[in-house]
């Protein structure tokens, strides 16, 4: 396919962008003993995008013939010259910048698109069976898998000329306990950009161990009371106070829509210890589920530092952001399908792990909880954020006590990781098995080190 968008581009004037994208969904769930559902749809085709009189325009076709690809050209080029009056702020020239040539071969793609169907259904019928066998208080249990293989090339007249392929996989479990009129969940899940051994580095069984314990424990806890709270936050509620409640604000096109972040590069946001970035491909990625080495306009994609020591450096950039404040593109422009246009995305977003343990940071806190498992929540543009916990302990005398339930997380974000006073050295992606919604989704990851900090918790009143 490269070789046929190669040709169509060497016959293009402006600047073209052709991206062709195959895409291959599986889905399989287990509830009850039951397969409740086994599906496979797949979506293939070419978007155009044409920078035309200042602006873009976009087509796309599922005809993957030249033909078809040129008149896809005309129409995007249509499209460019209507919209044109109607832009206040034109498009001159996209920033010069290292554009993807090759082939970015990605791990695990034959390894999981080789194993059967009956394999990936008999894994998720054991652990739904493991999960209810575990205890006479868990009454009903659900298991899924899901995997999503894709191919892109990318081709540009001005350069790019890059092809992968990719595959995720995912594996989540949900048990159910019920006593005494009283109900509580457990969840675990974990998705990766891999193969079956990166995706099952942790062994199901454990994964469905700790989805029934907490359902089970969680009967017995007690509602705590709300207030400001010094926490222990979890990776997996690192990662997702700095996906919804960070990331999102540096995304340059919110950015320029009036985010908290706008206007405070250079400016204090966060504790010296913090630093945070958003990545396709760096030294701690490892399977991280939003992992990619070229995003849709053919960047290369890099280790986006937004905070270092506590000072904002960066926002996420396309091509078109970067020319706006005069900086290179960060690599997130990414598109979910071939008849998406790309936006501005985040990728694997992290708070970089510090020097002391988890069991260091406990010992030496006086009072508070230790937050972990990320339930559903909302964030907005100024940062404020407010997030479900699955899990809580107290905390008293440098000690884990009690769990506690019911808890929720708030406070804006920039406020909270200013009160950040220490930072574990250990680091996990936690957030591989969900997918972002920004009028498409993406499939990302977000993770990072155990923080203690300030926020207020929600509880009984």
């Amino acid at each position: 396919m490269r070789l046929l968008l190669e040709e169509i581009i060497n016959t293009l004037d402006g600047f073209v962008e052709l991206r062709y994208h195959h895409k291959e969904f599986r889905s399989l769930r287990v509830t009850q003993g039951r397969v409740e559902s086994t599906s496979a749809r797949h979506r293939t085709g070419v978007g155009v995008r044409v920078l035309e009189s200042g602006t873009w325009g976009f087509a796309s076709t599922s005809d993957c013939t030249k033909a078809s690809i040129l008149q896809a050209v005309d129409a995007a080029r249509t499209s460019a010259r209507a919209s044109a009056p109607h832009r206040k702020d034109p498009i001159n020239d996209l920033p010069e910048v290292e554009l993807a040539k090759g082939d970015f071969e990605m791990p695990g793609v034959d390894d999981i698109m080789t194993r059967s169907i009956d394999e990936k259904l008999e894994l998720i019928v054991k652990a739904e069976a493991s999960a209810r066998a575990a205890s006479t208080l868990i009454p009903s249990a659900t298991a899924g898998y899901n995997e999503i293989y894709a191919e892109k090339v990318i081709v540009t007249t001005d350069g790019a000329s890059a092809g992968f392929r990719y595959v995720r996989p995912e594996f989540r479990v949900l048990a159910v306990a019920e006593r005494d009129g009283e109900r509580s969940t457990g969840h675990e899940a974990v998705g990766v950009t891999g193969g079956w051994e990166c995706l099952f580095r942790e062994e199901s069984d454990k994964l469905v161990g700790r989805a029934t314990k907490a359902a089970v424990d969680l009967l017995s806890a007690k509602i705590p009371e709300g207030g400001k709270n010094t926490v222990i936050l979890a990776p997996s509620i690192v990662g997702l106070m700095v996906h919804e409640a960070v990331g999102h604000t540096v995304e340059a096109d919110f950015v320029q829509s009036g985010s908290v972040a706008a206007g405070k590069i250079g400016t204090k946001v966060a504790s010296d210890i913090v630093t945070l970035c958003d990545s396709g491909a760096s030294e701690l990625i490892d399977g991280a589920g939003g992992t990619i080495p070229v995003d849709d306009e053919g960047v290369i994609t890099q280790d986006t530092v937004i905070i270092k020591d506590g000072v904002l450096k960066s926002y996420l950039h396309n091509r078109e952001s970067a020319a706006h404040y005069g900086v290179a593109p960060t690599g997130n422009a990414r598109a979910w399908e071939y008849s998406d246009e790309p936006l501005i995305r985040m990728r694997n977003t992290y708070i970089r792990p510090g020097s002391k343990s988890i069991d260091e940071i406990i010992a030496n806190t006086k009072s508070g909880f230790l937050l972990d498992g990320p339930r559903n929540g909302q964030a907005d543009a100024t940062g404020e954020f407010m997030f479900g916990v699955q899990q809580a302990w107290r905390i008293e005398n440098g000690k884990l006590g009690e769990l506690v339930r019911g808890v929720t997380l708030s406070g804006k974000a920039f406020e909270v990781l200013q009160t950040v006073d220490a930072v574990s050295n250990e680091f996990k992606w936690d957030l591989g098995a969900g997918h972002c919604g920004k009028g498409q989704p993406a499939k990302v990851d977000a993770g990072g080190p155990y923080i203690r900090c300030e926020a207020m918790l929600g509880g009984s009143q």
